[in-house]
């Protein structure tokens, strides 16, 4: 991040690693802390406000914020998802108030008086277009293909992970805010986006990525060979596949799409070095979604009673994109996990898989560190397999473009990167369609952005940026002096030997653990500023600095100045916030700011 020489209010606020990882920039840090001093109703307003959706991330978001946590430069980051459910459970939909805090956080609701926009796809982000669009006055209908509302996070997020009373009585809340809605009805065959552009002024396309993909390798074809996106919309549906004593699943999203189809290449007995795939353009986050999936499929599985399940991972235990969490919480289940293995073939007989071939990794990365897997022939063994399940990437139906010519690119719907704008004046599109499969936190995200676009160019106006201010906290002290030596709580979960049906694994913490928890953070939204007219370098400040991070330099050796001046410099990256240093300063030079995002209320 560049820094200013002083810095100004837009660099403290982004100085916030939590919230600017956020995709809906959530004031991780307020809440955090707002738990820490017992104000659990302020805490749930201040997760809420930015996110209809505050009960079903307190469970499920993929929490980038807790990657970004400026904690675990100290030990381990603080358990922010965690304490947003702890909040959630006392004020948010599942909660005594029902939905009487969740609506209150949002305000008045205007009449609907603006330009009609249609939203295609009741997914998160669908549902959060709809409603941002709603509070800003525009009349909104929703357009979904399936007979309920909820997108992926009904139909691809396993029960255990996630309630599914608790998702309706969420989206319920939103619907309640006078958005109106058409369940089973289908794009191209009840509807064309045609006819929507006739009824609305603007549309916002957010279909999701419902189809999964296969692998293009010999026995393909063969029975027992499923999608993991199939899968999961069956038993998330209540529909019972029979998968027989033996499971295998391949994982990874894209990466493994592309290795498979290196493996296949192997299969011609080309030497390891030439059988690597042309690298997919991916993200780690993209690699890390696709294991969560193919661990979601596996757990699953367990739990249908499938007596063997077993994993195959292109990685090695120190390469795997998921959160050991995630593996551990796995293997406490019983699903065994392979790795550096690729797939190569099917294996069958009359007609019905028996078994999946597959072939040792040379190597995942090259030298560069971009995905481009090798595999060593002659490595070929078979894993028994009654059903073999691909986790292997999902892609969006585009059936439901016929009709309207819009520009597309390898993710999906082209759109422009601010906005979320189509090449059609009147349509936006956000979500998987758009981007591919993504986070749910990204979805909601996305439509905010489309709805505040749709909602500027209604009004002719631009959406208006983040407007911050600084003010000084005069006798600055933490509550707790060994907050810094306070370790991260486990998130408390069911026995793995309890763990039965679909119930809930993870159960939250209790109010001491949230405390202690909420006690970790380090508070990045308060910073010391420096006086540089009334510092005296008397050095008081670098001495009794905790993790050592204030020095004074000489000014040239820094490049801020010559040899006969000299700097105080302060490592924002490794100060815990503490204060000692503000209040160990003889001529107050130094103080801490608080800053604070201004709103229009």
């Amino acid at each position: 991040m560049a820094r200013p020489a002083i810095p100004d209010a837009q660099w403290l606020w982004e100085n916030e690693p939590c919230r600017a990882a956020c995709p809906v920039h959530t004031d991780a840090g307020a809440y955090v802390t707002a738990i820490a001093e017992g104000r659990y109703r302020d805490a749930y307003l201040t997760a809420r406000a930015p996110n209809p959706f505050a009960s079903i991330c307190g469970r499920v978001c993929a929490a980038p914020c807790e990657a970004a946590c400026r904690r675990a430069t100290v030990d381990a980051p603080v358990a922010i998802r965690a304490l947003k459910r702890f909040v959630a459970e006392r004020y948010g939909v599942e909660s005594f108030a029902a939905t009487t805090v969740w609506h209150e956080a949002h305000g008045p609701v205007p009449p609907a008086t603006l330009g009609s926009v249609g939203v295609v796809g009741g997914g998160p982000a669908g549902l959060s277009a709809a409603y941002e669009l709603r509070l800003a006055g525009h009349p909104v209908t929703i357009y979904e293909a399936a007979d309920r509302l909820g997108g992926m996070m009904v139909l691809g997020i396993p029960e255990y992970r996630l309630a599914r009373g608790l998702i309706t009585r969420e989206i319920d809340a939103v619907i309640e805010l006078g958005i109106d809605v058409e369940l089973s009805c289908r794009i191209g065959r009840d509807v064309t986006l045609a006819d929507l552009l006739d009824r609305h002024e603007s549309l916002f396309l957010s279909v999701g990525t419902g189809r999964g993909r296969s692998l293009d390798l010999p026995g393909n074809e063969l029975d027992g060979v499923l999608r993991a996106v199939e899968f999961l919309l069956n038993v998330n549906k209540g529909f019972r596949a029979q998968l027989g004593e033996r499971l295998v699943v391949v994982g990874g999203g894209n990466v493994a799409f592309d290795a498979a189809r290196t493996a296949l290449r192997a299969a011609s007995g080309a030497p390891a070095d030439e059988t690597a795939a042309t690298p997919v353009e991916g993200t780690e986050d993209d690699a890390r979604r696709g294991m969560v999936t193919t661990l979601d499929v596996a757990r699953a599985a367990v739990r249908a009673g499938v007596l063997h399940v077993t994993v195959i991972a292109l990685e090695s235990p120190d390469e795997i994109p998921a959160d050991p969490e995630e593996i551990a919480e796995a293997e406490a289940e019983g699903v065994s996990i392979l790795y550096r293995k690729g797939p190569h073939r099917f294996v069958g007989e009359r007609g019905r898989i028996t078994g999946l071939e597959t072939i040792d990794v040379n190597s995942v990365f090259d030298d560069e560190h971009r995905f481009n897997p090798t595999f060593l022939p002659g490595t070929e063994t078979v894993l028994p397999a009654d059903t073999v399940i691909l986790a292997v990437g999902q892609t969006a139906d585009f059936d439901v473009l016929a009709g309207i010519d819009l520009d597309q690119n390898r993710g999906g719907i082209k759109t422009d990167p601010s906005t979320l704008r189509t090449s059609h004046a009147r349509i936006w599109a956000g979500g998987d369609v758009a981007h591919g499969p993504r986070n749910l936190i990204d979805a909601i995200a996305d439509g905010q952005r489309a709805a505040a676009s749709i909602h500027g160019e209604t009004r002719g106006v631009a959406p208006e940026g983040v407007r911050v201010e600084l003010t000084r906290r005069p006798g600055y002290r933490r509550l707790s002096t060994g907050y810094d030596a306070i370790a991260r709580r486990p998130v408390p979960a069911t026995a793995s030997e309890r763990r039965i049906g679909f119930g809930e694994v993870e159960v939250g913490y209790d109010a001491r653990d949230a405390w202690l928890e909420s006690l970790r953070c380090l508070r990045c939204f308060d910073n010391v500023m420096l006086d540089p007219d009334l510092c005296i370098l008397c050095g008081l400040c670098v001495d009794v600095c905790p993790p050592n991070c204030i020095t004074i330099a000489r000014a040239d050796v820094v490049g801020l100045g010559s040899e006969s001046q000299s700097v105080l410099l302060l490592d924002e990256d490794t100060c815990i916030r503490c204060g000692l240093c503000v209040n160990r300063c003889p001529p107050g030079a130094l103080s801490m700011v608080h800053a604070r995002e201004l709103t229009d209320d």
